[in-house]
C-alpha cells in the first residue's frame, strides 16, 4: 500500500505540467498509442501545428533582459539562452533518437528551430552569429538527418531487433565496412584549439561522453577528441548524424586530410587564424592509425563490421529467447499446480465459511443474551449506586454545615482576640506618637516664633529705614523745587541785567553759588538714597531667602501661601497626555521620563525659544510659539503639555535667565502671583493662631 498512487492526484499533476495547447503524452500509455504518436507522419503533424502556434505569437520566446527561452521546456531551470545556444538546444533535441526523446518533443523542437531561422525578428541576431569567424553552423535538422531518423524509427516499428539492415540501407553504409565498436567518433582541430572545448562543439548531439586526447609535442600540434556513443543501433545512428552534420558543413574527414596536406592554417578575412573543428565516425583507417587516435581506439574499442555486430546481437538474442522460453514453460507448470491447489483451497474455504457462519450465528445469539443480562444487572447496580450517592450527599452536606458553624465560631473568637490585641497596641502607639508629636510641635512652634520675631524685628528695621528714605526723598524733592526756583530767579535776573548791572551781578553770583551748593547737596543725598535703597532691597531679598529656607517644611501641601519652584515643569498635564496616548498601564513611567527629558531641554543654554515683542511701547522678551521643538511637542501631546513647557520657560527667563536652573519663590497660589512679605507673615500668624486654638481646644 506504500506504493499506491492516487489516480486523481496523478491526473492533476499531469494537467499542471502541460504547456498551453501542447501536452506531452503520459508515460504509461499503451504500446499501440506510442507507436502511433512516434511515427514520422504524426511527428510532421505536430511540427506543423507547433510552427503555426509559434508564428501566431502564442508563445513568448524573448526575455525582458534580451536573452531567449525555450517555450517547450517550461520545467527546466535554465531559461536564459543566447540565440546560438538556443538553436543548439532545439537542434540537439530535434535530431535525438526516439529512445531518449519522445517523438512529439522532437517535433516541437524542430518546429522551434525552423521558426527561429525563418522569423524576421531574429534576422539581426542570426546575421551577427553567421558573420563571426569560425562560428559553428547549428542547422542540424537537415533533410538527410530527418531521413536517417525516420529510417531508424521504421526499423524499430517493423520489429527489426538488430536494426542492421534498415540502418545500413538508410544511412548508405556498406555491410563489409569496418567500424570501431563501441561506436565512436573522432573530433580534430588545428593548432591553438583547447581540447577541453570539444564538448561544447557537439553539445547538441545525443552522445555518452567526449574524451579529449593528449598529444605530445613530437606527434604534432593538432588537437583530438573521441566521442563515445551507445552500443546499440541507436548509438550508431547518432554517430552517423554527427558525421552528416560535419560533412554538410564541409568539416568531414576529407576536409581534415586536405587541411593536413596543405600544411598551413586557413586564414580569416581579417588575417586571423580560423581554427575549425572536424568530425567523422571512427573506421578501420582511424583504428590502425599510428597517432594518438589509433592508440586510444585499439585500447578501448574493437574493429568490426555491421554484419559481425548483427550476428553478435542475434546470438545474444537467441540465447536470451531460449532462456526465457525455458523460464516460461517452468512458470506455466507452476501456474497449473497453483491452479489445482487453488481449486482445492477454494472448496475447503467454502466449507469453512459455512461452518464459520453457523458458529457466528450461535455466537451472536449467545452474545445478545449475555448483553441483555449484563444490561439488566448494570441498571440495578446504577440504581443502587444512585441511591447510595444521594444518601452520601445528604450526610456530606450535614457534616459541611456543622464544620462551617465550627469554623465560624472559631474565626469569631480569633477575630475578637485579634481586635482586642490590635486596639491595645494601637492605643499604645497612639500615646507614644502623640507624645512625640507634642514635643516636635513645641519645638516647631518655638522655632517659628523665634523666626517670626526675627522677621518682625527685621521688618521693623526695614520699615524704619523706608520711613527714613521717604523723609529723605521728601527733602530731595524740596531741594529740587528750590533749585528750580533759583534757576527761574537766575533767568529773570539775566533778563534784567541792563537796569542795575552792579546789584544784579552780585545777586546772580550769590544765587549761582547757592545753586551749586544745593546741587551738590542734592547729588550727595541722591547717592545716599540709592545706596540705602539697594541695601534695603538686599536685606529684603536675604530675608525672603531665609524665610523660604525656614518655611520650606511648613508651607507644604495644599496651602494658600507656599513655595513654588520657578522653572519647574508641572507633571499633571504630562500624566494626562500619557494616559490618553499609552493607556492606564504604564503612563506614569512614560510621563516621568517625558518630564525629565524636557526639564533637561529647558536647562540647555543652546536652546533659546524666545523672541522680542513691543508691548505698550516697551520691548519685552516672550516665548516663541513657532519654535520647532515646541511645535513638535504640541503636535504630539497637545496644548496642555506645550503650555506647561512655555510657562516653565517664561519663569526661567524671568528668575534665572543666565543659569536656567529652578529657583524657589514665595507664591500666592490663590491669586497666581508672587507673594509679598506682608502676605507671608500674615498667613503665618494666622496659621499659628489656628494651631494654638486647636491645641487649647
Amino acid at each position: 500500500m506504500d506504493d499506491f498512487i492516487d489516480p486523481y492526484e496523478e491526473a492533476e499533476a499531469e494537467a499542471a505540467a502541460e504547456p498551453a495547447g501542447l501536452t506531452e503524452p503520459a508515460a504509461d500509455e499503451s504500446g499501440d498509442e506510442s507507436d502511433e504518436e512516434d511515427d514520422s507522419e504524426a511527428e510532421s503533424d505536430y511540427e506543423e501545428k507547433s510552427y503555426g502556434l509559434l508564428k501566431s505569437g502564442n508563445h513568448r520566446v524573448r526575455n525582458p533582459d534580451g536573452t531567449f527561452r525555450c517555450p517547450f521546456c517550461p520545467g527546466k531551470k535554465k531559461q536564459d539562452y543566447k540565440l546560438k545556444d538556443l538553436l543548439q538546444h532545439a537542434d540537439g533535441i530535434g535530431v535525438s533518437s526516439k529512445h531518449r526523446r519522445h517523438g512529439r518533443e522532437r517535433a516541437f523542437h524542430r518546429a522551434f528551430a525552423r521558426f527561429v531561422r525563418t522569423d524576421p525578428s531574429f534576422a539581426q541576431e542570426l546575421a551577427i552569429i553567421n558573420a563571426k569567424p569560425g562560428a559553428t553552423v547549428t542547422a542540424i535538422a537537415d533533410a538527410s538527418a530527418n531521413s536517417n531518423a525516420s529510417a531508424k524509427e521504421e526499423a524499430d516499428a517493423n520489429g527489426d531487433t538488430d536494426g542492421s539492415t534498415s540502418v545500413t540501407a538508410a544511412m548508405g553504409v556498406k555491410q563489409e565496412e569496418k567500424f570501431a565498436w563501441p561506436w565512436s567518433g573522432v573530433l580534430a582541430a588545428g593548432a591553438g584549439f583547447n581540447s577541453e572545448n570539444f564538448a561544447d562543439r557537439v553539445a547538441m548531439f545525443n552522445l555518452d561522453d567526449v574524451v579529449p586526447l593528449v598529444v605530445d609535442d613530437v606527434e604534432g600540434i593538432e588537437s583530438f577528441a573521441i566521442v563515445r556513443f551507445g552500443n546499440g543501433w541507436g548509438g550508431f545512428g547518432d554517430a552517423l548524424t554527427l558525421e552528416n552534420h560535419f560533412n554538410k558543413n564541409k568539416l568531414g574527414k576529407k576536409e581534415w586530410e586536405a587541411w593536413i596536406s596543405a600544411g598551413d592554417s586557413m586564414m580569416g578575412e581579417n588575417g586571423e587564424t580560423d581554427v575549425k573543428v572536424y568530425g567523422w565516425v571512427a573506421r578501420e583507417a582511424d583504428y590502425n592509425a599510428g597517432n594518438v587516435v589509433g592508440r586510444y581506439l585499439r585500447k578501448h574499442t574493437n574493429l568490426t563490421t555491421i554484419d559481425e555486430v548483427s550476428k553478435s546481437e542475434s546470438e545474444k538474442s537467441g540465447k536470451m529467447v531460449a532462456i526465457l522460453a525455458t523460464q516460461i514453460e517452468a512458470k506455466n507448470r507452476y501456474l497449473q499446480d497453483l491452479e489445482t491447489k487453488k481449486n482445492a483451497t477454494e472448496l475447503s474455504i467454502s466449507r469453512l465459511e459455512e461452518d464459520n457462519r453457523k458458529l457466528h450465528e450461535a455466537y451472536n445469539e449467545e452474545m445478545r443474551n449475555l448483553h441483555r443480562k449484563a444490561r439488566d444487572y448494570a441498571l440495578r447496580v446504577f440504581q443502587d449506586n444512585e441511591n447510595l450517592k444521594l444518601e452520601l450527599d445528604s450526610r456530606r452536606r450535614e457534616l459541611n454545615s456543622r464544620a462551617k458553624q465550627l469554623e465560624k465560631i472559631t474565626a469569631e473568637n480569633a477575630s475578637d482576640r485579634k481586635k482586642l490585641d490590635d486596639q491595645k497596641q494601637k492605643a499604645k502607639d497612639d500615646n507614644s506618637e502623640l507624645e512625640l508629636a507634642s514635643i516636635e510641635q513645641q519645638r516647631a512652634d518655638e522655632d517659628v516664633l523665634k523666626l517670626v520675631e526675627d522677621q518682625k524685628r527685621e521688618k521693623e528695621d526695614v520699615l524704619a529705614r523706608m520711613l527714613q528714605l521717604e523723609k529723605e526723598l521728601h527733602e530731595k524733592q524740596q531741594l529740587e523745587l528750590e533749585v528750580t526756583r533759583l534757576n527761574g530767579t537766575l533767568q529773570v535776573m539775566k533778563h534784567l541785567e541792563g537796569d542795575d548791572d552792579g546789584d544784579i551781578s552780585e545777586k546772580m553770583e550769590k544765587l549761582s553759588e547757592r545753586l551749586e551748593h544745593e546741587k551738590k547737596r542734592l547729588e550727595e543725598l541722591s547717592g545716599e538714597l540709592v545706596k540705602k535703597e539697594r541695601e534695603s532691597n538686599d536685606e529684603l531679598q536675604e530675608a525672603r531667602k531665609e524665610l523660604i529656607t525656614g518655611l520650606e517644611d511648613m508651607l507644604t501641601g495644599r496651602t494658600a501661601i507656599g513655595i513654588k519652584r520657578m522653572g519647574e515643569l508641572d507633571e499633571k498635564p504630562f500624566q494626562n497626555a500619557c494616559r490618553r496616548k499609552y493607556g492606564n498601564d504604564d503612563y506614569e513611567t512614560k510621563a516621568a521620563e517625558l518630564v525629565s527629558s524636557w526639564q533637561e531641554e529647558i536647562k540647555k543654554p543652546s536652546w533659546h525659544p524666545y523672541k522680542i515683542v513691543t508691548i505698550n511701547g516697551e520691548d519685552k522678551e516672550v516665548v516663541d510659539d513657532d519654535d520647532t521643538k515646541l511645535r513638535h511637542l504640541w503636535i504630539e501631546y497637545g496644548d496642555d503639555v506645550c503650555n506647561a513647557v512655555k510657562t516653565a520657560l517664561s519663569e526661567v527667563n524671568e528668575y534665572n535667565a543666565s543659569g536656567r536652573y529652578v529657583v524657589p519663590e514665595l507664591w500666592d497660589f490663590r491669586k497666581g502671583r508672587k507673594a509679598t512679605m506682608k502676605e507671608v507673615l500674615k498667613y503665618i500668624f494666622g496659621q499659628m493662631e489656628t494651631t494654638g486654638k486647636r491645641r487649647r481646644g
